[in-house]
């Protein structure tokens, strides 16, 4: 099961979750249409009254959906809010501690791993039981929080271990579903808060008359509000617990290191995993163990699976079963993709379009050990310079300068002059020259590290970075490839923080919706590739037969021309498909792209970039050769 079918599974979710949610809200009305029969001593002679039974059904429902919609607005904000929350504080590397960083490090090298941006990182300071959560909408809006308890208690693999399971919640689709779940479950929680609303009334109450039928009808309603506490209990869950068994295996392939969680989960009989924070009733389903404690029926209502049947599952995993798990490589081996070269030339074994859509959203032992390699190849005063922001800036800004044309980057520098201070400037061109220097494989990776630094600012600082760049660009006269996917990828990236209330929803559902943008992209890709008018018109031909219903299409004979801005809209518009559809987009270009069976960096940095912005999340392309040529690379 690839990426887009745990999309399409998370999907069909939610609408198992509504419909679970409405089956509660029935149950609701029909115990507080009983309540109000007694308060008002109508039974037992009378137990159907049509007008005060549609006055209940009208009422409970208005409230429940009042109250559901106001915890959805406050939810809008995502992953960040619902931190803060729980007691977590932003953990910024300066201010970190060893422990701290350690854990900073490990998400870093998770993220490059799978092609995502690197989330947030909380700590929940007071907790000092051992878990995590993942929340946002989106991987490219992810925050992660931790307990203090789970830097104490776990060492570096055990960690890893927890961190990689909460990754498989990120790139499964789990978080937007379980941020509904908070949503929807609010309005639950809110009759039994009336109820408690009600019974405290008697108190503040003159007369005991008036007061007594109140403080009834209050108590019944803090009974049926509990009954829907545990309802919502269930359809948690419901939904959550076989969630959270393929969470256990994808941190195992991950990491390909099932003793680490192992480990985790058998401290977890020993230790604590509760949280004392207010909110963790509401958020119980997000986190790596339980929550909350019931003392009773515990099994039914608890969000996750016994943690002896997790051990169980994972002891029962074979490597044979490991390389079969979303195995990015399909058939291959992990081993043999190591071997895999992506750049032309050499010996090499060519990979295949269905292995790069089955590397989305995965991330393979080697992708990790990768990711740890190419961080490691980055100069010190770049490692750090991505985690100070005036540093950051200057390195953003020495991405957007052409390398290769003193006279084009003396113009760029000129316009910078009028928008920046000189230190920055003289910062920039020192990260300019170590940048030229680097592998273009690092390019996208230096980008994804800066982006919790840039996140840190206000909404207004992340907008002045990007159109600083984008003067930048400007001031070079001409857009190149490169200069677009950078501008790509950083409005993207920082997209939650410019408007952090915004979320993409699915519109187009059929390919004749976004026909023209799917070859307007294509075209873009096969250019980028090809250099000959009849082999760009192969590879274009080559990526959009890919396509459902390709054949009841127009098909043009010559890619499509198209400005930067063209494609920029068009991208924005597949964002917007069903997982299925972005399933097909990305193996069209991926066909598009191995047509000649190999990937410049260009043709890399471009995929990369589409993938990316359509929330499809591609790990790092492997190569053997350990590395690309520079010639032409930032062109």
């Amino acid at each position: 099961m690839n990426f887009f079918e745990h999309q399409d599974i998370a999907r069909q979710n939610t609408q198992k979750l509504i419909g679970l949610f409405a089956l509660s809200i029935a149950v609701m009305i029909v115990a507080i249409y009983i309540a109000m029969l007694f308060v008002l001593r109508m039974a037992p002679r009378i137990w159907w009254h049509s007008g005060l039974f549609f006055w209940v059904a009208m009422s409970t429902i208005i409230a429940i959906a009042l109250a559901s919609t106001y915890k959805i607005f406050c939810l809008r904000e995502g992953g960040s809010m619902i931190a803060q929350q729980l007691g977590g504080r932003l953990l910024i590397p300066e201010m970190a501690d060893e422990q701290g960083r350690q854990l900073l490090n490990i998400v870093e090298e998770m993220a490059i791993a799978s092609g995502i941006s690197v989330p947030a990182v909380y700590l929940l300071e007071s907790e000092s039981g051992i878990n995590a959560f993942a929340a946002g909408f989106t991987p490219n809006d992810a925050v992660i929080g931790v307990t203090r308890g789970s830097l104490q208690h776990l060492n570096r693999d055990e960690l890893q271990g927890v961190i990689g399971h909460e990754f498989s919640h990120i790139l499964n689709g789990d978080m937007r579903l379980n941020l509904r779940l908070m949503g929807l479950l609010h309005g639950i929680l809110f009759i039994y808060l009336a109820g408690e609303f009600l019974w405290r009334w008697r108190v503040r109450s003159s007369g005991e008359e008036k007061g007594l039928p109140l403080w009834a009808f209050g108590l019944a309603l803090m009974a049926i509000g509990s009954i829907g506490l545990l309802c919502g209990r269930l359809i948690k869950a419901a939904v959550s617990r076989q969630r959270e068994f393929l969470a256990d295996a994808s941190a195992v392939q991950f990491t390909r290191n099932p003793v680490g969680i192992t480990g985790v989960l058998q401290k977890l009989q020993q230790m604590d995993s509760r949280l004392i924070a207010p909110g963790a009733e509401a958020a119980s389903h997000m986190f790596f163990g339980n929550a909350l404690k019931l003392e009773f029926w515990e099994d039914m209502f608890a969000t996750h699976p016994p943690l002896t049947e997790r051990i169980r599952r994972i002891g029962s995993l074979n490597p044979q079963d490991l390389a079969k798990m979303r195995s990015p490589m399909g058939n291959q081996s992990y081993g043999d993709g190591l071997a895999m070269g992506f750049a032309g030339g050499g010996n090499h074994t060519a990979i295949t379009p269905e292995q790069i859509v089955n590397q989305v959203g995965s991330v393979a032992p080697e992708h990790f050990a990768h990711a740890q390699a190419l961080l490691a190849q980055l100069p010190e005063s770049l490692r750090m310079g991505v985690k100070e922001q005036q540093s950051a800036t200057a390195i953003a800004f020495a991405l957007a300068l052409e390398p290769d044309n003193p006279e084009i980057q003396e113009r760029q520098i000129t316009w910078l002059k009028q928008v920046q201070s000189p230190e920055l400037i003289e910062k920039t061109l020192e990260f300019s020259s170590e940048i030229n220097q680097l592998d273009p494989s690092l390019r996208l990776p230096l980008v994804d590290l800066m982006i919790p630094t840039f996140r840190q600012t206000s909404p207004k600082e992340c907008q002045r970075l990007c159109k600083c760049v984008q003067g930048i660009i400007i001031a070079r006269g001409s857009l190149s490839l490169w200069n677009f996917v950078l501008q790509l990828v950083l409005w993207h990236r920082l997209e939650p923080c410019i408007n952090p209330t915004a979320h993409t929803k699915v519109e187009f559902t059929s390919i004749d919706q976004i026909w023209s943008d799917s070859i307007l992209v294509l075209s873009a890709l096969a250019r980028v590739g090809q250099t000959q008018p009849d082999e760009i018109a192969y590879a274009l031909r080559s990526g959009v037969f890919r396509l459902p219903g390709a054949g009841q299409q127009e098909i043009p004979d010559t890619p499509v021309n198209g400005s930067f801005t063209d494609i920029k809209k068009s991208i924005d518009r597949l964002r917007l498909a069903t997982p299925k559809l972005k399933q097909a987009l990305v193996d069209a270009c991926a066909h598009t792209v191995l047509l000649d069976n190999k990937v410049t960096p260009s043709e890399a940095d471009l995929l990369r970039a589409i993938a990316m912005t359509l929330d499809c999340p591609i790990p790092p392309f492997l190569n053997s050769q350990r590395g690309f040529k520079r010639v032409g690379a930032r062109g």
